[in-house]
């Protein structure tokens, strides 16, 4: 049963991070207040909440805490425990469930719920020994990429297998979990759209955004993407049929493969808020974080609108102090910090936003900045 959960009550999010962080402030705008479960005691999120527990994620009595200070709990990254977060269900209003956790976690139950759900994915199989691999491999063909069931983000746990002599090398992560091969897809651009949905099925997309890596890393994402408007319709359609078959309630980034002829494929789910939805502060009249506390408090969903035009950029360690070192020559640049102790190479410390009238120019603005250069 779908409740309503009003401002004055406390909102437990599972997990102390950045996105934890940003769903806490757009919460603590509209008068809640938060209880946070986080190992360390100093988290991003714990850093603006009311409550922090202070335990891992599987700690049984440490869920059973958050169940009593929450009036809802959500969480704000999809690799926690599955199995305390079910047990969690069972004591406290979880509108967001256990089932969509145990999906996401595993590649091989993901790609079968988006097949189910009635949307393409790169042709795959699934293998759990090297023999396996060596005895099916040619079902995929080269190039392909061997990545692990359970446990990867930002490139981790992948490897490209481009002939049979790359086949040995795989053998370390076959031999730590079960994996996915799929076939390469000749890709023209990665896309993302952040889809989200309340409990009596409202069901809305933020704007397209067209995604850039580097190093397997999200590096800019830039909105609106540049697609067609037939490519459009179709991500947005795909993301909103994935939600209806998971009966979503919250958010769910559905990240897309853009091919030659225009045509989707989808690559993975996230199913939380996404970097990618990050200009979503500046740039919309609803945040992903605000619509995201509306859809899980049982609030009403308002329809997003792209204000104007962004480039959201990724901060990894290493751009911190180019980054503050510059800040008085972008006076239009809004700056997130996530409150991070250690700025680590590579680890997101946060992120900017930039609203533009030209894309071009302001990319190229970005470059010449000289703070995310390698």
């Amino acid at each position: 049963m779908i409740r309503m959960i009003y401002p004055g009550q406390t909102i437990g999010i599972i997990g102390g991070g950045q996105l934890g962080r940003m769903m806490a402030l757009a919460a603590k705008e509209a008068g809640y207040k938060i209880a946070v479960l986080e190992p360390s005691i100093d988290s991003p999120c714990g850093q603006v909440a009311d409550i922090r527990i202070v335990a891992p994620y599987d700690d049984e009595a440490a869920l059973e805490e958050l169940a009593e200070v929450s009036n809802v709990i959500t969480y704000e990254f999809e690799n926690i425990d599955y199995e305390g977060l079910k047990r969690l269900t069972e004591i406290a209003y979880v509108p967001q469930g256990a089932e969509l956790v145990r999906i996401t976690q595993n590649r091989v139950t993901e790609k079968e719920a988006i097949v189910n759900a009635g949307c393409p994915v790169a042709p795959y199989i699934v293998v759990n020994t090297y023999e396996k691999l060596v005895e099916q491999i040619d079902k995929i063909g080269y190039p392909s990429i061997l990545k692990t069931a359970r446990g990867g983000y930002d490139g981790k746990g992948q490897l490209k297998l481009n002939s049979i002599e790359d086949l040995p090398s795989a053998k370390s992560l076959i031999e730590h979990s079960e994996c996915v091969v799929e076939s390469f897809v000749p890709f023209k651009k990665e896309i993302s759209v952040i889809v989200q949905r309340n409990g009596h099925g409202e069901t809305y997309c933020l704007p397209v955004g067209e995604n850039i890596h580097v190093h397997h890393i999200l590096h800019e994402t830039i909105v609106p993407a540049r697609i067609s408007n037939e490519t459009l319709i179709a991500a947005e359609e795909a993301a909103s049929k994935i939600a209806d078959y998971l009966q979503l309630i919250g958010t769910l980034a559905v990240e897309m493969f853009v091919l030659e002829d225009g045509e989707i494929m989808i690559n993975e789910l996230a199913p939380r808020p996404h970097n990618s939805g990050h200009y979503s502060i500046e740039a919309c009249n609803i945040s992903q974080f605000g619509q995201h506390i509306r859809a899980v408090c049982g609030w009403p969903l308002r329809k997003p609108k792209l204000m104007q035009p962004s480039i959201m950029v990724n901060l990894l360690g290493q751009h911190v102090v180019p980054l503050t070192n510059s800040i008085s020559k972008f006076p239009n640049w809004s700056v997130h910090l996530y409150g991070k102790t250690e700025a680590k190479v590579n680890r997101k410390m946060g992120h900017v936003t930039i609203l533009t009238n030209n894309v071009e120019e302001t990319l190229d603005e970005i470059e010449k900045s000289g703070i995310w250069s390698e």
